[in-house]
């Protein structure tokens, strides 16, 4: 037998089998089960009429739903510009090498460890004028800041909860794009005089950019499923202000028990992100990439 004929041993899929697994129980099956509520109307446990895309129709028709989403959108983007930039300026400025890198990279990951539902009670906390020591200093300042009264405030309040939380976990990617960057890239840089913008706009910046692919993606999609920190915070209020999605699909499902027309939105909400996801991973693909074209 040449070398070039190994034996093909099909005997490895039977590895992947307990991810298949798995990934039907934990996945697939209650996709399924979405599905079928979402062309039913569930009058009890025993009674179920078929309406086809009824839900998805009314669903769609919802002015609610589309107020819902044009908030989600604007926080998510908000989340965005603000977390990635900050995200990059901290990993630039952390130690490389020593226990000072080692003691940063902890302290840095620290909020990370915290769980959702207790970042929005620490919040709920801090904001307080009466006892919080942000809305009390705000307040010595003579700046007017209610988060429980003032839908501008609530929403800023969400957003700065959001990129305290969740900068970090940017900054320790960038960290680690710019830690694999090799030495000779550098050292070539400072025998040609670059400065330090050059260094980044030409060096990290293109290397950082698989990371910041992985960042964009993580952080769009849990800012568009933010629900634990905002429900704890502000409950959604003042009014309609910061009840995004996943609380307005809560509300659906739990609070009025439209399992048919919650179902059909979940749908819409997965396809939703889904559809973001894959223009914001072909755009940063291709980011770079057509200035090395133009380069050659």
């Amino acid at each position: 037998m040449n070398a070039t004929n190994k034996p093909i041993n099909q005997k490895a899929w039977w590895l992947v089998l307990p991810v298949l697994i798995c990934v039907a129980f934990s996945a697939i099956v209650p996709l399924m089960t979405v599905v079928n509520y979402s062309v039913q109307d569930i009058i009890s446990p025993d009674r179920r009429v078929f309406v086809g895309t009824e839900w998805f129709a009314s669903v769609m028709r919802d002015d609610e739903l589309h107020q819902a989403l044009w908030r989600q959108l604007g926080f998510s983007l908000s989340v965005l510009l603000v977390e990635i930039p900050l995200g990059i300026c901290l990993a630039l400025s952390m130690p490389a090498k020593g226990w000072k890198s080692s003691a940063v990279l902890v302290v840095v990951a620290l909020s990370l460890l915290i769980p959702w539902n207790v970042v929005g009670t620490i919040w709920q906390i801090y904001g307080r004028a009466d006892i919080g020591l942000l809305g009390h200093a705000l307040q010595k300042l003579g700046i007017d800041y209610n988060y429980t009264g003032s839908a501008a405030d609530a929403w800023l309040t969400v957003l700065v909860m959001d990129v305290w939380h969740w900068t970090p976990l940017v900054a320790l990617l960038c960290f680690a794009g710019l830690r694999s960057i090799p030495d000779a890239y550098y050292q070539a840089a400072r025998i040609d005089g670059a400065s330090k913008f050059a260094v980044f706009r030409y060096i990290q910046l293109p290397k950082m950019r698989g990371v910041l692919m992985i960042a964009v993606l993580l952080r769009f999609m849990d800012s568009f499923m933010i629900y634990t920190e905002p429900f704890v915070l502000t409950g959604g209020g003042p009014g309609n202000a910061t009840t995004f999605l996943s609380q307005y699909l809560t509300q659906k499902a739990v609070g009025q028990f439209d399992l048919g027309p919650a179902a059909a939105f979940s749908l819409i909400y997965f396809l939703i992100i889904l559809l973001f996801c894959f223009v914001l991973y072909n755009w940063m693909q291709r980011v770079g990439t057509q200035e090395v074209e133009v380069e050659k």
